[in-house]
């Protein structure tokens, strides 16, 4: 009976939280939105404005875009991405997307390079690559993703599991110990912690993306032709926090509103994922920070569990009890919808995931939206993006995403947030001045985590 009634309490709890948020952005003039929506960016980006206002301001960044495609015309692209690609749907459901091709990663994680085919060489393609299908006209380069040899040794019993060398032991001298000036001012620390994402991607040597163009938060056309990653190194998703944190994204049911069933199994990839996130330097920084804080144990052991706790543990939204977790909804995403009256993505602010997904042909990108300052367009260097897209048919008019952060940064990052800091923490990371959202649930759960461009 104890247990119904603290289900029932964490259920009412979120959802007060989720209506608050609501509440907050029809005063703003904004159609209702679930609590992770970029309100503070949201209300600014989406004023009402009269259509004089509105069409001068469209001419602006239109000039913008037209002075940046005359540049790009004198660049020319990379003919790997202008090739035919494949999807293989794993529902058996035929996806939506395509176009004139690109690279694409097979089973093995390798580059895949295929040319245009026409119609018998595509019949032949479906039937003797069990499944595989050619995208339709419109996105390319998507691809087809199994679980590397990695991922399936993550699904062993704890004590057959292997992890990497601790950092402290790779980087002799490496200092994750706070300064005063840290201690006293979140923005530093968060600088700190950027420093210290030794497992950051680099743009052009890693990845690419390709931005597509711009537009406002209300538009709901399409503004990308092409998917944003256009390229992601095959020996990325082997390193091992990244590996591990992959293991983790098929565990869960994307409609919310549903009891996620926990399995022994899911338990023991959650534990084997904050192990191994607890050998690299932001984790090993935050606990440190939080110790000398006096908000958490010296005990290295102790701070590993705490740090499960609000990321793992089950907490009611969407009208049901045990139906999400903060790692679901900040990394994985949830749809709204099956129960409610409402049809939205919530959540999902993890490149990662959204990476799988476009490969997979279950996002679409529309399109970035336009920054608040003029003349600041983001590029493929970019790693602080605010973007649209669908996921599985249903849209997300604006999230902000960082592109290649490791999966240890965001952690750290959004848990220091979590104990140190407020609903609003506007600090600074590497070269972008954000605002990370962090909300609660109750005094031990986090609600929703992410950033807000500040620029």
């Amino acid at each position: 009976m104890e247990g119904l009634v603290k289900g029932l309490e964490g259920v009412a709890l979120g959802d007060a939280v989720e209506g608050a948020e609501s509440r907050r952005d029809r005063r703003a003039g904004a159609a209702p939105v679930d609590w992770d929506r970029e309100g503070p960016a949201r209300s600014t980006w989406a004023e009402v404005a009269s259509e004089e206002k509105r069409g001068a301001q469209e001419r602006g960044w239109e000039s913008v875009e037209h002075d940046r495609k005359q540049q790009q015309q004198h660049i020319p692209a990379p003919t790997q991405w202008h090739n035919q690609s494949l999807l293989q749907d794993e529902g058996g459901e035929m996806m939506g997307g395509g176009s004139d091709g690109a690279t694409g990663i097979g089973h093995s994680g390798q580059r895949l390079q295929t040319s245009q085919c026409g119609t018998e060489r595509q019949d032949a393609q479906e039937r003797n690559c069990g499944g595989w299908v050619t995208v339709g006209e419109r996105k390319n380069h998507k691809r087809s993703h199994q679980h590397s040899e990695e991922w399936k040794r993550y699904k062993r019993l704890p004590s057959e599991q292997e992890y990497s060398e601790d950092v402290s032991h790779i980087h002799h001298g490496l200092n994750v110990e706070p300064t005063r000036e840290e201690l006293d001012h979140l923005s530093k620390t968060c600088a700190r912690l950027w420093e210290l994402d030794l497992n950051r991607l680099t743009p052009g040597k890693d990845y690419t993306i390709e931005c597509g163009e711009g537009k406002k938060v209300y538009h709901k056309g399409d503004k990308a032709s092409e998917n944003l990653f256009s390229w992601l190194e095959d020996s990325v998703l082997r390193r091992p926090t990244y590996s591990r944190f992959c293991a983790l994204l098929d565990n869960y049911n994307p409609h919310q509103g549903y009891k996620e069933p926990v399995t022994q199994q899911d338990k023991h990839e959650e534990a084997a994922f904050i192990e191994e996130i607890s050998r690299s330097a932001p984790i090993k920084y935050l606990h440190r920070y939080l110790v000398m804080k006096e908000a958490m144990s010296q005990d290295y052991e102790d701070f590993k569990k705490v740090l499960t706790s609000p990321w793992f543990d089950l907490c009611g939204r969407g009208g049901c009890s045990s139906s999400s977790s903060a790692f679901e909804h900040v990394f994985v995403g949830e749809i709204k919808g099956q129960k409610q009256a409402e049809n939205e993505v919530s959540g999902f602010h993890n490149w990662i995931q959204f990476y799988l997904e476009e490969s997979n042909g279950n996002v679409d990108y529309k399109g970035y939206i336009f920054p608040r300052r003029r003349g600041e367009l983001p590029d493929s260097e970019t790693q602080l993006l605010t973007i649209q897209f669908d996921w599985r048919g249903v849209l997300k008019s604006v999230s902000s995403t960082l592109i290649g952060v490791s999966p240890e940064f965001e952690i750290a990052l959004y848990t220091l947030c979590f104990f140190a800091g407020g609903g609003d923490n506007h600090v600074d990371i590497g070269p972008y001045s954000v605002n990370i959202k962090c909300y609660r649930l109750g005094d031990n759960k986090i609600g929703s985590a992410f950033p807000i461009a500040a620029n």
